[in-house]
């Protein structure tokens, strides 16, 4: 169960009402989900949808990449509802099932292509010792150039802010699961 309930217009202050407003017309507006949690704070909801929606949506790096970098994260924080958010948006943007199934459950890895390799390798490597070797990083820059490079190192830390919310609110899972949960 969450452990701050929704916000709503009628709980912020009445100097951010309007903010509010603007913010819950963007992602997450009557929704449930990370976005959501900041509404919390309106002015600061406010200043991250513009980011969002850029390496979300916008960003140079090709939308299959930027799913692996999603899951990647989710798989990184234990996030069960980013996950479920973007396993099937990743298999539909061409990631194979078992990539996305090796990942979920912590298997060994397949074939990837050397894409697939750059993203996995920059946030796994990341997330599990907050560096990333030459390696790693000349991998990523031969795949995406400086621009995607750093974009796409964007998207993993804006996820992993997500995530950070995400878990600790406890946000969960929601009832129309379409594939099978993140083992944590």
């Amino acid at each position: 169960m969450v452990r701050i309930p929704p916000v709503t217009r009628e709980s912020v202050r009445e100097d951010l009402r309007e903010t509010f407003d603007e913010v819950s017309s963007g992602p997450g507006g009557a929704g449930t989900g990370p976005m959501s949690i900041l509404k919390h704070s309106p002015e600061m909801s406010k200043r991250a949808i513009p980011l969002f929606n850029y390496v979300r949506n916008e960003s140079t790096v090709p939308a299959k990449a930027r799913e692996l970098a999603m899951l990647t994260t989710a798989r990184a924080m234990d996030c069960p509802y980013i996950w479920n958010a973007h396993v099937a948006l990743g298999r539909q943007a061409g990631l194979s099932d078992s990539l996305v199934d090796a990942l979920r459950d912590k298997q060994p890895l397949p074939q990837m292509s050397p894409e697939e390799s750059a993203v996995l390798n920059l946030g796994m490597e990341f997330f599990l010792t907050h560096r990333v070797s030459q390696d790693t990083f000349q991998a990523a820059l031969d795949q995406f150039g400086e621009q995607g490079f750093v974009e796409l190192t964007t998207l993993m830390g804006y996820y992993a802010m997500l995530a950070f919310n995400a878990n600790a609110v406890d946000l969960g899972l929601p009832h129309d699961l379409v594939e099978e949960p993140l083992p944590i």
